[in-house]
């Protein structure tokens, strides 16, 4: 939840059954040792010089990234398939683990301009990859610990100097984090009020509320999400909808609902589901997420990413609403709203061909012949590119 980890410090994805090296972090492990590169596919893990190589061809990625990720100091082992290879040849390298600081984490803002009503608005976008907190600076007493609310405050503050006509809180991607860090942001954009329900495994509920009276921005706002905005990213856009403070945009949420404790073992960690939480609406987000206002095409297959993707996931339920004041009701202008979105992708390029990409990907998804044709596959493979 602080904007650094323990591991390797590379960037990773999935592609087809393999974890591919997307980037390096800057100043990591990584890009020091100097020879894990953008690309390499990486097909085995092991634990320190003698530790066994696990294959992980076909593994989830996050399982191999807690495979990779570790106690600073330790040694990892990846076996991998250069990216410049032409073959399957693999190559195995040893990375020592260390703390790696993920300064581009942090939240930051732009002014982007666009027609309105006939003049040029300004409207500011915050982009907020994740919800950080450093408890231990802010534990010693450190006046300046840095926090997501407290850096969205100086952005805020920096926008309203600039007399921007509208906000954009961007959360696609952000996975989440502080659980006290979303109910924080939540209050600069309320009064006053409830943001989030937690209930135990007792069912015993805590309502968390606003921790003071300062709105700091009132004015119109949207709420930006994809598949991969969860937990407290869900907190916060779930309140802003609730609440009638934003627009939320985007596609549905991952449908993370519930709340975590780590339990240090002789050997290893044990991570327990401790309760779940609660819009003030009553509804919980695990399973269903937040589903958006607007809805834009993913990137994402929802099949494959999401909270019920997972075994044994636990399932969606209700509880009773909390008291609170809804800003506005958007319901009645949401209609229009939507009509005019579709019209205006329809005509824009970029929304044209994210469209025939997701309809051409589907397709290709659903055969399930290939021809051994050559010229037929070559064919295919020219309509491919």
């Amino acid at each position: 939840m602080s904007l650094s980890l323990e591991g390797i410090g590379a960037v990773l994805s999935a592609e087809d059954e393999y974890t591919k090296v997307v980037s390096v972090v800057a100043g990591g492990p990584a890009e020091k040792a100097g020879q894990l590169k953008p690309g390499d596919k990486i097909v085995s893990v092991g634990q320190g010089k003698k530790g066994e190589l696990e294959d992980v061809v076909g593994m989830r990625l996050d399982d191999v990234v807690k495979l990779i990720r570790g106690a600073k100091h330790t040694l990892v082992r990846l076996e991998i398939i250069p990216g410049s290879s032409k073959d399957s040849s693999t190559r195995v390298y040893d990375i020592v683990r260390d703390r790696v600081k993920l300064e581009e984490q942090d939240a930051s803002s732009k002014i982007i301009e666009v027609p309105m009503n006939g003049k040029t608005g300004r409207i500011g976008v915050i982009e907020l990859p994740t919800f950080y907190i450093d408890f231990k600076a802010a534990q010693s007493g450190d006046p300046d610990y840095k926090s997501t609310t407290r850096d969205v405050r100086k952005l805020l503050d920096k926008l309203k100097k600039q007399k921007v006509d509208g906000l954009v809180i961007d959360l696609r991607g952000n996975g989440g984090g502080s659980l006290q860090e979303a109910n924080e942001l939540t209050g600069l954009f309320i009064d006053k009020g409830p943001t989030v329900v937690v209930r135990n495994n007792r069912g015993r509920s805590e309502r968390q509320e606003d921790p003071d009276s300062d709105q700091l921005y009132d004015g119109p706002m949207v709420v930006m999400i994809d598949r991969l905005s969860a937990s407290a990213s869900e907190i916060f856009a779930g309140a802003m909808q609730d609440y009638g403070r934003a627009l939320i945009v985007g596609s549905q949420s991952y449908g993370k609902g519930t709340v975590q404790s780590i339990q240090p073992l002789n050997h290893g960690q044990l991570k327990l589901t401790l309760a779940k939480f609660y819009r003030v609406s009553g509804q919980s987000t695990q399973n269903r997420g937040v589903i958006p206002d607007i809805i834009f095409p993913s990137l994402y297959d929802g099949r494959d990413i999401g909270e019920d993707t997972l075994p044994d996931a636990l399932p969606w339920d209700n509880i009773a609403p909390a008291s609170f004041r809804p800003y506005a009701d958007f319901s009645p202008y949401l209609p229009e709203l939507q009509k005019k979105h579709v019209y205006r992708t329809r005509k824009n390029a970029d929304f044209v061909y994210l469209h025939e990409m997701k309809d051409y990907f589907e397709h290709y998804e659903n055969q399930t012949k290939v021809s051994l044709n050559q010229e037929k596959r070559q064919l295919e493979l020219q309509t491919m590119r």
